[in-house]
């Protein structure tokens, strides 16, 4: 990954993208017309247990950060790397001279804030808040992993998340050896 200077400006768009949704996409998309290159940073939630392991959400974000530069190649350069510990470790460690954070609403914007002051005065990294399309507000991968849980078809799941990720979510769905699908047996059944 090449480190900033004056003249190149990389950001990071951390999260755990767990799963992917359209809301991500369309941050990262007006993300690119910001900054140089951006690095999708996949961490974990260590306050969550994971839906779908790092190594897949990256198998899944991949095609489509591909998909995002086949359609708009003007854009900045996008990668997407994996990261454990503190985001702004992982932005230092990358030459970061920002930090993506994208906003759905003002509850988001307030939990944001805090942390974007804290990132600035520990690590010196500025926060660049992006406003999602007002068609993703309401949309978070907790609400995507939720409707999975209780049912919710690929069909439903497509409205919020790539074909892709449907359909990731649909094969773990039909896996009985995964604890989301006993959950969505168990919604289906009450």
């Amino acid at each position: 990954m090449a480190s900033a200077s004056k003249n190149h400006h990389l950001a990071v768009y951390p999260g755990s993208f767990d799963p992917v949704t359209l809301g991500h996409l369309d941050v990262l998309e007006r993300a690119r017309t910001l900054f140089d290159e951006v690095v999708v940073a996949v961490g974990r939630n260590p306050d969550k247990p994971d839906f779908f392991p790092v190594d897949e959400r990256v198998a899944l974000l991949v095609p489509l950060v591909d998909e995002i530069v086949r359609r708009q190649p003007s854009g900045a350069r996008i990668s997407v790397a994996t990261y454990s510990g503190l985001t702004v470790d992982f932005a230092r460690s990358v030459g970061a001279s920002g930090i993506i954070r994208g906003i759905r609403n003002v509850t988001d914007l307030a939990s944001e804030c805090q942390l974007a002051i804290t990132n600035r005065q520990v690590a010196a990294i500025e926060t660049v808040f992006v406003v999602t399309g007002e068609e993703y507000a309401f949309l978070s991968s907790s609400l995507i992993r939720q409707i999975a849980a209780f049912g919710g078809s690929s069909e439903k799941l497509r409205r919020f998340v790539p074909v892709s990720v449907a359909e990731a979510i649909q094969l773990k769905l039909n896996d009985p050896t995964q604890s989301i699908s006993r959950l969505a047996i168990e919604a289906q059944s009450d």
